[in-house]
């Protein structure tokens, strides 16, 4: 597979300063480097930053970026796009210089993510600092997951299997249409579970996103980001339980814009050698009480 895992995630915002409360004094994210002044640049790890919030006139996705191994595996994801029938953009060097990598490409997905790739990502090796005393866990895993709404669910795990190589690790059935089943389908490029999911949603658009996993490595963090979030005042989309597929130990909070940031620990590492794709029936083995969750923006449809 020549994509290696997610490696940044860039997203507008409205409210930037809330999205500093949630990020930063919440969760412990450190603060990072990026080219606009007004913008929230969110490190993880020894990379300039890995979630870019950009002030905007509304809350969208603007880029999931995947990353690759070199300028060759990069090539290559771009003829394999192009020959999908799909318009490949190849980002300048000042583009890229934004985004604190060497080279990338941009496409839009078949369901309409904005979608970048990329290869040699900037580090930065002064001391990571971060709120909680927590170390991510990104690495070889990349940055976490992403969950992706669309109406076509199908067609986008086709596109992401068939053409970027992702592998299925298992599925999710959550209703019945026309006769036939519907399923969140998780997708996987490393020893993380699933680095991708594609969820079944009535519309497509703004904001683009279902929800942001990151994972630290101890439930202490965790219990500390729960506490924040409940003390700052931010709407706690599920309460802390264990996911059945991924083993994650998480909660969600509802972030500025109609999406989830799930914040976990715990979660399972897959041997590819030995994993056949599995279908749960149970989303959680514990916990993950979604009846104070506010609507998500994905499953709201937008007004006439």
């Amino acid at each position: 597979m020549s994509i290696r895992g997610l490696g940044y995630l860039q997203v507008q915002a409205t409210d930037v300063g809330r999205w500093r409360e949630l990020a930063i004094d919440a969760l412990g994210f450190a603060e990072g480097s990026g080219p606009a002044s007004e913008g929230l640049y969110l490190r993880m790890d020894e990379r300039r930053h890995r979630l870019a919030v950009l002030p905007g006139g509304s809350d969208r996705v603007l880029a999931v970026g995947w990353e690759v191994r070199d300028q060759y595996a990069l090539a290559s994801v771009r003829e394999a796009v192009e020959k999908a029938g799909i318009e490949v953009t190849v980002l300048s060097s000042a583009e890229s210089a934004e985004r604190n990598v060497e080279a990338a490409v941009a496409f839009t997905d078949p369901v309409g993510t904005p979608v970048e790739v990329f290869f040699g990502p900037v580090l930065d090796h002064s001391p990571l600092r971060t709120g909680l005393d927590q170390q991510f866990i990104t690495g070889p895993q990349g940055m976490g997951h992403v969950v992706l709404p669309t109406p076509r669910p199908e067609e986008a795990v086709a596109f992401y299997c068939e053409v970027l190589g992702f592998r299925p690790r298992g599925a999710m059935k959550v209703a019945e249409a026309a006769g036939h089943p519907v399923r969140v389908r998780f997708l996987g490029i490393n020893e993380r579970h699933h680095s991708l999911a594609i969820c079944p949603a009535p519309h497509q658009g703004d904001p683009g996103l279902v929800h942001l996993m990151v994972e630290v490595d101890t439930l202490d963090a965790v219990g500390r980001a729960l506490d924040n979030v409940n003390n700052l005042g931010f709407s706690l989309s599920s309460t802390l339980g264990r996911h059945t597929n991924d083993k994650m130990i998480s909660f969600y909070v509802r972030a500025p814009g109609g999406w989830d940031i799930e914040y976990g620990t715990d979660g399972l590492r897959v041997d590819e050698r030995y994993y056949t794709a599995e279908e749960i029936t149970k989303d959680s083995y514990w916990g993950h009480d979604w009846s104070g969750s506010e609507p998500l923006a994905a499953f709201t449809l937008p007004e006439a």
